[in-house]
């Protein structure tokens, strides 16, 4: 199974409809690949807060936002799966949603993610943004993938409750901050390991509303191993993916059935 990793440089010169029609370029170009990834609110900005309520969009049967549109399209050409990363959408209840959508290749809005942990503590996307409630899996003909967004890779229990779910990958589109970049590839590391899963973590590059990104964009396999890994900034990791390396790796070190769980807190 082939995987594309497109890391976009979201650069504030350039519109945003420029570069929804540039990066629906780029996944068409990725024709060949089984599943493409790009980046969360790559076409806003994961910190341009200002942005957020005059570009979400509905996510309706009619597939009326223009971001989905364009990359329903993009995926139906190219012939791929596409996890289009994230878009601001706004709900049928008027609340912001950092959504993730995953397409078919046949075009269909296949599924969706609202992001469950926003970041920024009492600022930001944690005040814009309402959180979503459900894990989301997407059962590829190939491989399962499990869903999550940037901040949220820092909560190992969502990704325990995606494996439990059946995900044999994670896909984790992000706006990740350079001055923590290290953290960014510790952690994508530690959540393929855990869980004996491949993680595709797909970031930007560029500058947000003053916050400079950490691109590096990682993928990596089921034992920990980086595949690749990208640069600062704009540029293409792909990757094959062998479905079978999951249930080996579960097979031959078997840590998963040792979890207990349920255990008592300490009485005080």
């Amino acid at each position: 199974m082939r995987a594309s990793l497109i890391q976009i440089d979201v650069n504030p010169d350039e519109s945003i409809n420029s570069r929804r029609r540039r990066v629906g370029s780029l996944v068409r170009e990725q024709r060949g690949s089984d599943l493409v990834v790009l980046p969360e609110l790559w076409t806003v900005g994961a910190f341009a807060y200002d942005l957020f309520a005059d570009e979400a969009e509905t996510l309706d049967g009619t597939l009326d936002g223009t971001t989905a549109r364009e990359m329903s399209e993009a995926a139906r050409e190219a012939g791929v799966w596409l996890h289009a990363g994230s878009v601001p959408e706004r709900g049928a209840d008027g609340v912001l949603y950092n959504t993730s959508l995953v397409f078919s290749p046949d075009g269909e809005l296949a599924h969706s993610y609202r992001k469950i942990h926003r970041f920024g503590f009492d600022k930001g996307e944690a005040v814009l943004m309402g959180a979503g409630s459900q894990l989301v899996t997407a059962a590829l003909p190939e491989l399962t993938l499990g869903l999550a967004t940037c901040y949220d890779l820092r909560f190992p229990e969502l990704f325990r409750g995606l494996v439990d779910a059946g995900a044999q990958a994670f896909v984790i589109p992000a706006g990740w901050p350079e001055r923590r970049r290290a953290h960014w590839t510790l952690l994508a590391r530690a959540r393929a390991v855990e869980n004996q899963a491949y993680v595709l973590a797909c970031g930007t590059g560029g500058t947000h509303a003053g916050v400079e990104q950490a691109g590096h964009s990682i993928a990596v396999d089921p034992w920990g191993e980086v595949l690749a890994e990208a640069g600062p900034g704009e540029e293409i990791l792909t990757v094959d993916l062998d479905p079978a390396r999951v249930a080996e790796t579960r097979e031959v070190f078997p840590a998963l059935k040792d979890r207990v769980l349920g255990l008592e807190a300490p009485k005080r």
